[in-house]
Order: C-alpha cells, then sequence, then structure tokens
C-alpha cells in the first residue's frame, strides 16, 4: 500500500472514530436529559422514607387487618407499577405496601453491597421510617423468597405469615442442581449509558408485562418503560445478580419457622426433570407445620400477578381467615 493510500485509510479510520464516540456521546447526554426531564414529569406514587442517607420508595393503598408487603423478583424495574393488579384486589380488604428496594423503581441506588443482610435490614428499616407496623405478611416474587426466608428466621416476631408468589428459595439450587447466574460488571453501565433506553424503543414489549388489554393503564404502561429506561440493567440489580451464590450458601440451612404459616402459589406448567422432581415437589418439602400452609398451582406466566391477580386475592383471603381461625 503507497504511503498516501494509507494516510487516506487512516483518516478514514480516524474520522470513523471520531465519529462513533461524539455520537455515542451525544446519546449519553440526551438519555441523561431526557431521564432528568422523565423524573420530574413522573414523581413517585408513594412516599421516599431516608435509608442510610438515600432514598428509598414505598407505595401503600388500602386499610385492613393485615399488612401485605409485597417484595418484587429480580431486575423487576418499577415494582409499584408492576404489582398494581394484584396491588388493586388485595386493597379491597387489606393494607398494601410495595417496597422498591435500591436500584429498583422510584429508590435511589446504593453503593452497599447486595447481600441477603444489607437487603433485609435497608428493607425493615424502610418499613419502620414509613410507620408500618408489624407484623407483616411477606409477599416475595421470585428472589425475594431468599431475603422473606432470612427476614422470616431473623425478626420472627415481625412475620405473620409468608406468600410467595413462584418464590426461589435458598434450597432450590441444590434440589435441582443448578448453579447460580453470574453477570459481567460492566452490564452495569447499561441503564447509566442508555444502551437499557435503547433496547425499550427497539422491543417495548419485552418491558412490559404479558396481560391482556387493560389490565394495566396507559399511564402505568408509559411509566414502566420510562423506569426502564433510568434502572434496567444498572449496577444495584447486576450485583445483586452476582450476589446469589452468597445469598443462597448463607440461607439454604434456614427453613421457614414451623408454626409459620406459608402460601405457595406456583405455575401449572410444572415440568418434571430427568431426576423426576419438579417445582411443586419442591415447594412440598418447603412447607411448615401449620394447618393454613398450601400450594396453589395456577396457569400463567412467573409472573402470575400479571394475569391471576383476582384468583390470587380471593386464595389470599381463604388464606388470612384461616390465620384468624388458628
Amino acid at each position: 500500500m503507497s504511503t498516501k493510500k494509507k494516510s487516506r485509510f487512516w483518516i478514514i479510520t480516524k474520522n470513523t472514530v471520531l465519529f462513533i464516540m461524539a455520537t455515542v456521546f451525544i446519546w449519553i447526554v440526551f438519555h441523561l436529559a431526557l431521564t432528568a426531564h422523565e423524573q420530574e414529569k413522573y414523581p413517585p406514587l408513594g412516599q421516599l422514607v431516608k435509608v442510610d442517607g438515600r432514598h428509598m420508595h414505598i407505595y401503600t393503598k388500602g386499610d385492613g387487618k393485615h399488612t401485605m408487603v409485597l417484595l418484587s423478583g429480580l431486575g423487576t424495574a418499577a415494582p409499584a407499577l408492576d404489582f398494581e393488579p394484584l396491588i388493586n384486589e388485595l386493597a379491597i380488604n387489606n393494607k398494601v405496601v410495595v417496597v422498591e428496594l435500591f436500584g429498583y423503581g422510584w429508590s435511589s441506588l446504593t453503593n452497599k453491597e447486595r447481600t441477603v443482610e444489607n437487603i433485609v435490614e435497608e428493607l425493615r428499616t424502610a418499613l419502620h421510617q414509613a410507620s408500618i407496623e408489624v407484623p407483616y405478611i411477606l409477599m416475595p416474587h421470585s428472589i425475594s423468597g431468599i431475603y422473606s426466608m432470612y427476614y422470616a428466621n431473623k425478626y420472627p416476631e415481625e412475620v405473620k405469615a409468608v406468600i410467595g408468589i413462584d418464590p426461589t428459595l435458598p434450597q432450590a439450587l441444590q434440589y435441582f442442581g443448578e448453579s447460580a447466574p453470574t453477570m459481567p460488571q460492566y452490564m452495569g453501565y447499561i441503564s447509566l449509558t442508555g444502551v437499557s433506553r435503547l433496547a425499550t424503543y427497539i422491543n417495548p414489549k419485552n418491558y412490559l408485562p404479558i396481560a391482556e388489554e387493560g389490565t394495566y393503564s396507559e399511564d402505568n404502561l408509559t411509566m414502566t418503560r420510562a423506569i426502564s429506561a433510568w434502572k434496567g440493567y444498572n449496577k444495584n440489580v447486576i450485583d445483586e445478580i452476582n450476589e446469589i451464590k452468597n445469598n443462597v450458601d448463607k440461607t439454604a440451612p434456614l427453613k421457614f419457622p414451623r408454626a409459620l404459616p406459608v402460601l405457595f402459589f406456583t405455575t401449572k406448567e410444572d415440568r418434571v426433570n430427568q431426576d423426576g422432581k419438579s417445582k411443586t415437589a419442591f415447594y412440598q418439602t418447603q412447607l411448615t407445620k401449620s394447618s393454613a400452609s398450601k400450594i396453589i398451582a395456577l396457569e400463567g406466566h412467573h409472573y402470575l400477578h400479571w394475569t391471576r391477580s383476582k384468583e390470587m386475592s380471593q386464595q389470599v383471603q381463604e388464606f388470612t381467615d384461616a390465620l384468624t381461625d388458628e
């Protein structure tokens, strides 16, 4: 290659790189500016309480004898919005509380490790700061089952019952012979750099509940898309994923207290593995001695509350009525 051609090649390469860098910079500035605008346009639905000097969002609705504390699954960007159909059903007869942990919804990010100890202490502090009176009925979805197991053992006097929504429990990995997932730390820059926002533009349905039209309002879906752009796969979520193994190792020796009533909602699509093990069979090993404890299988997605909130609420009412009778 001649000197002239080499010079032209490097000029084109340099200009291409500079163009890409400028485009990325402009996109990040646009993303941050739009995020600031959206955060002003969509203020928190509930109250912000101070936990470790940062803000944690708590949304409450309804009143009643029982206080249900809903805890979201891993990576659910906007829990207070995601749980809306179930909140509306449960709030008819109960006080319903959604705690958005750090890194979720309208809550701040934190620099503290996402250990089960830290998460439970932050949750407990937030409930106290919001003047939510004990005891609670914890309602964990998915990964929050691990946090509920720890909470019920560490502070048994504060937990009246546990109602799991297809919950992940500490002994599940060993039972099914599975390993905990991990994710590269650089994935924590997805939300900061606006990659998450780009993803919501390219395939918005991936970030919205799979539910019948009208289940979620347009305002809800608009806010869900916006918060997914702010919070999708932020550093706290990535840290939480990479902490799963440690959190499981710490809580695997635990079981729910023998007298604690537990209800597990799970999906009917209960596949049996090659060893003859299934989720329903696993949940059977986690039931307590309470006469109210049981497992209910429903048709639906892992996010059962997207489509089965009415049935779930009816079953919850029967379960809580049984608590009164015990």
